[in-house]
C-alpha cells in the first residue's frame, strides 16, 4: 500500500508532464568533446547570455537547448578548458559538435548571468563531482591513487577501519552503495582485503558521488550512488601513460582505430608483492613455509562513431586477487618418515562488461541502450596431505575442501533524455536484471572417506524497474525535480513491488545563495551478509525472500549552497534517514556454516541516521581542495540483539573532519596534504569476568564467565592522520615524466585498529590496543607520451 504522502507527489508529477507549450522554438543540439582526445566532456555548460538560460551535457557529452527566441550566440564552457563563443547558425534548428581546448587551463570562466552548471542552479542536493586531476593529487597510501579512499575524505562518508576502502555513507552499510562502472554494478570493489579499491584512476573519466536527493533514474540501493565513467580513448593520436610504485605498476594506452571515428583504451595494473617477498620467504614465513599474494586489474574500452548521431561503446573490466600459503613439515625417526603438507588458497574477483548504443533520435531526444553483465566470485581451497613411509609401507591420506560463492547479473537497460523546453529536462527509461545468487557451497573430498557437497542451492531472481523524472524550472527562483521509480522483484514465487517517489527543489534566495530540499523513498532487494567490517571477500550476497523482506528507507535532506566569486562552493546540509529491513548475523553465526540455511542465521531490524554536513570546495587554481565536517548519529535496533534496545552502529562517529589541499607553486610542481580526524569507533567490550563453579561427576570445575555490557557501548580513541606528497614533473623529448614523494601518517599516530583483552606479566587483566599503519614513506615514478 502506497503511503498517503506519495499520492500528492504523483498527482503533481502527472500534471507537470501534461504541460505542452505551443510556440515557435529554436533548438541547438550536439556534443561537447575534448579537442585533443575527442573524449566526451560530461557536464559542460551551454549558456545563452541574452536569454540567461542554458543546459549541460549529459554522461555522453550530448546536449540539447530549445529556446522560444533565436539568440545571436551561446557560450560553451567546462572547468579547466578554454571557453568558446558560438554564433547561432541560420534561422532554424541546427546541430553542432563543439571541441574545447584544454591547453591553457583557466581558473574561472567569467559569464554574466546565472549559469546552469553552478551548484546553486541545480536541484541536485547531496551530490559531489571531483575532477580526476584533483583526485590524483591527493596523497595516497604507498603512492597508490585510490578513488574510493578520496571519497572517504568527503563529508557524510566514513571509511570503516584503518586503510580500508569501504564506504559507510550516512549511516548505511557497504551493501547500500550502488557502485557503477560504466553503468554496470560492481559488487566487491576491494583489493588487498579492503586496503585498495578495484578502480584504476588512469582509466577513469569522471567520478560522481550522490548521497541524497536521489534522482529517479537510480534505484536498488539505500545510501549512495557512486557513478564512475571510464575514458573512451583518443581518436586523434596514440598516447600512453603509466607509473611504477613500491607495490604495483600500471600502464594505460589509448589511441585511434580509425582516426576521428573509433578509438580504444587499455589500462592494466598489477602488484608485485609476491615477487618482492620471494627472496625473504624463509625469514617471513619460516623454513618450509611459502606465502604469496597479488592482485591485478584490466580495463578496456572500444568507442566507434558510425555517424554524428550513432555510436557504439564496448567496455570490460576484469580484476582478481589471489593469496596462497604452503606449509611443509617433515619428521624422521630411524627408517620411518612422516611428511605433512598444507596448502591454502583464497581467490576473489570481478568481471563486468557493457555494450552500449548511443543514438540522437531527434534534435532533443537522446537514447542510451545497454546490455550489461556483472560477475563476482569468491573461492577458498584448502588441502592437507599426510604421508608415512618405512621400509615396507607407504600410507598417504589426503583431504581437500573448497568453498565457493558468487553473484551474477545479466541486464538490459534503456535511458532517454528529452528536452522539449529549456524549463523541462525529462529523463525516462527502464531496466531488467536477472540475478543468479550462489550464497555458498562447500565441496569436500578425501581418499579415505566419501566425498560430500553441502550448501545452499543457487537462486535465480528477476528485477525490473521503470522511471520517469522531470527537472522543471517553474520560475527563475524556483526549480523542482519530480520523479517516480517503480520496481518489481521476483524470487522463488515471492513477488515484491515498490513505487518510490523522488522530489527535490531549489529556491534562489540571492544570485549566489540557494536553499535546497529533497525527499527520497528507496528500496533494496539484495542483502550483504558480513562477519566483519573490513570488507573481506567472504561477505555473501543474498536476495530478499519470503522470510527476509527487502530493505527500505526514507531520506529527507535540506541545506544551503553558496557560491563566492565563481571560485568557492560552500554547502551546509542536514539529513534524516530511516531504514527498515537491515540485516545482521545472529550471535555466533558465520558464513562457513553451510549445513543450515542463511535465513536461519540472520536477524532483521531497523536503523536511524541523522546529521549535519559542512563542505567548502575550490576545484581549480594554484590552491585548490576542500574542508569537510560531519556531525552525525547512527543507530540500529534488532529485537534479538542487545535486549531489543537501540545501540550505535559499528561506525557511528560523532565528529568527522577532513582537510584536503593542493598547492602548485610552479607549473611543474605540486604539493598536497590531507588531514583527517574522526571520533572513535563504537565497540563491544567485556565489563567484568568471574569464575562460575559447577559440579561434573566427582569434580568441581571452575568455568570463567565474561560479562559484556550493552552492544557497542565503548569507544576507541579518536582517529587522526596527516598525509603529504610532493610531485615534480619535467618535459622530455619523448613526453613527460614525474616523481612523487609521499608520506602516509606523517607524525606516526598509533591509531587503534582493534582492542583485545589480555594479561600482563603479573596475570592482571588489561585491554591492549593494536595499531596497523605507522609512518610509511613511498616513492612513485610516472610517465606519459
Amino acid at each position: 500500500m502506497l503511503p498517503k504522502q506519495h499520492h500528492s507527489v504523483i498527482v503533481v508529477f502527472a500534471c507537470t508532464l501534461s504541460l505542452t507549450v505551443y510556440a515557435q522554438k529554436f533548438t541547438v543540439s550536439g556534443s561537447v568533446r575534448d579537442k585533443d582526445t575527442q573524449e566526451s566532456l560530461i557536464g559542460a555548460t551551454i549558456f545563452c547570455p541574452e536569454l540567461k538560460t542554458g543546459t549541460t551535457s549529459n554522461t555522453y557529452g550530448f546536449f540539447s537547448l530549445t529556446l522560444n527566441k533565436k539568440p545571436s550566440e551561446f557560450i560553451v564552457s567546462f572547468v579547466g578548458y578554454q571557453t568558446q563563443t558560438i554564433r547561432w547558425q541560420g534561422d532554424s534548428d541546427f546541430s553542432i559538435n563543439i571541441d574545447l581546448s584544454g591547453e591553457q587551463l583557466l581558473e574561472t570562466v567569467e559569464i554574466t548571468g546565472d549559469r546552469d552548471d553552478h551548484p546553486i542552479r541545480t536541484t541536485q542536493i547531496g551530490a559531489i563531482k571531483l575532477p580526476m586531476s584533483q583526485i590524483k593529487s591527493v596523497p595516497a597510501l604507498l603512492g597508490e591513487v585510490d578513488v574510493l579512499k578520496v571519497l572517504q575524505l568527503l563529508p557524510g562518508v566514513q571509511s570503516g577501519i584503518e586503510g580500508s576502502s569501504g564506504l559507510y555513507v550516512r549511516g548505511g552499510g557497504p551493501d547500500q552503495n550502488l557502485i557503477l562502472l560504466d553503468g554496470v554494478p560492481v559488487y566487491n570493489a576491494a583489493h588487498l582485503f579492503g586496503f585498495f579499491s578495484v578502480f584504476n584512476a588512469d582509466a577513469i573519466n569522471q567520478v560522481e558521488l550522490i548521497k541524497g536527493g536521489f534522482p529517479a533514474r537510480y534505484g536498488g540501493r539505500l545510501s549512495s550512488v557512486i557513478d564512475i565513467t571510464m575514458k573512451e580513448g583518443n581518436t586523434k593520436s596514440l598516447k600512453a601513460e603509466g607509473s611504477i610504485g613500491l607495490i604495483s605498476s600500471k600502464i594505460t594506452i589509448d589511441g585511434p582505430i580509425l582516426k576521428d571515428k573509433s578509438s580504444f583504451i587499455v589500462s592494466a595494473r598489477r602488484t608485485y608483492l609476491d615477487a618482492l617477498a620471494r627472496p625473504f620467504q624463509r625469514y617471513i614465513a619460516g623454513k618450509g613455509n611459502k606465502l604469496g599474494y597479488y592482485f591485478y586489474d584490466l580495463n578496456a574500452k572500444v568507442n566507434h562513431r558510425f555517424d554524428e548521431r550513432n555510436r557504439l561503446l564496448l567496455s570490460i573490466y576484469s580484476g582478481k586477487d589471489k593469496a596462497h600459503s604452503q606449509d611443509d613439515q617433515k619428521a624422521q625417526y630411524g627408517d620411518e618418515i612422516f611428511t605433512n603438507q598444507e596448502n591454502y588458497k583464497l581467490q576473489w574477483g570481478n568481471l563486468t562488461t557493457a555494450a552500449r548504443w548511443n543514438s540522437i533520435l531527434t534534435h532533443n531526444l537522446f537514447m542510451n541502450a545497454a546490455a550489461t553483465y556483472s560477475f563476482y566470485r569468491f573461492n577458498t581451497h584448502s588441502q592437507q596431505t599426510e604421508k608415512f613411509t618405512d621400509k615396507d609401507t607407504t600410507i598417504i591420506e589426503s583431504y581437500a575442501a573448497d568453498y565457493r560463492s558468487s553473484i551474477r547479473d545479466i541486464g538490459l537497460k534503456a535511458d532517454f533524455d528529452y528536452t522539449p523546453w529549456p524549463r523541462h529536462y525529462i529523463r525516462f527509461g527502464g531496466q531488467a536484471i536477472r540475478h543468479i545468487f550462489s550464497p555458498g557451497v562447500i565441496a569436500v573430498n578425501s581418499n579415505v572417506s566419501i566425498d560430500t557437497i553441502a550448501g545452499v542451492r543457487a537462486k535465480n531472481a528477476s528485477e525490473f524497474s521503470l522511471y520517469l523524472e522531470d527537472d522543471w524550472e517553474i520560475a527563475r527562483l524556483l526549480k523542482v525535480n519530480l520523479g517516480l521509480h517503480n520496481s518489481w522483484f521476483a524470487v522463488d514465487g515471492q513477488h515484491y513491488s515498490s513505487l518510490q517517489p523522488r522530489l527535490a527543489m531549489r529556491v534562489m534566495i540571492t544570485s549566489q545563495l540557494a536553499w535546497k530540499s529533497s525527499y527520497s523513498w528507496m528500496t533494496q532487494y539484495i542483502h550483504l551478509l558480513t562477519n566483519s567490517g573490513i570488507g573481506l571477500p567472504t561477505d555473501l550476497w543474498v536476495p530478499a525472500t519470503k522470510r527476509v523482506e527487502p530493505q527500505r528507507s526514507t531520506l529527507f535532506s535540506t541545506g544551503l549552497t553558496l557560491m563566492l566569486a565563481d571560485k568557492y562552493e560552500l554547502n551546509v546540509e542536514a539529513y534524516d534517514k530511516v531504514m527498515l529491513g537491515v540485516l545482521e548475523y545472529q550471535e555466533g553465526a558465520n558464513y562457513l556454516d553451510v549445513t543450515s540455511d542463511w535465513q536461519d542465521k540472520v536477524v532483521t531490524g531497523e536503523g536511524k541516521s541523522k546529521g549535519i554536513e559542512f563542505f567548502a570546495h575550490r576545484k581549480t587554481g594554484k590552491i585548490s581542495g576542500w574542508i569537510g565536517y560531519t556531525l552525525s548519529w547512527n543507530n540500529r535496533k534488532f529485537e534479538e540483539l542487545n535486549e531489543g534496545k537501540w545501540f550505535p552502529y559499528r561506525y557511528d562517529r560523532r565528529h568527522d573532519v577532513e582537510l584536503v589541499t593542493s598547492y602548485k607553486p610552479a607549473p611543474m610542481k605540486d604539493f598536497a596534504l590531507s588531514w583527517v580526524f574522526a571520533s572513535g569507533n563504537a565497540i563491544t567490550m567485556p565489563r567484568q569476568t568471574y569464575n562460575q563453579p559447577f559440579e561434573f561427576k566427582l569434580w568441581q570445575i571452575i568455568d570463567p564467565v565474561v560479562h559484556y555490557g550493552d552492544r557497542n557501548s565503548f569507544r576507541m580513541k579518536p582517529y587522526h592522520r596527516l598525509d603529504v606528497s610532493y610531485t615534480v614533473r619535467k618535459k622530455k623529448k619523448w613526453g613527460e615524466r614525474s616523481w612523487t614523494f609521499s608520506v602516509y601518517n606523517l607524525y606516526n599516530r598509533k591509531n587503534p585498529f582493534f582492542i583485545q583483552l589480555s594479561y600482563d606479566s603479573y596475570q592482571h587483566k588489561q585491554f591492549k590496543q593494536y595499531s596497523l599503519f605507522p609512518i610509511i614513506p613511498s616513492i612513485a615514478y610516472a610517465f606519459k607520451f
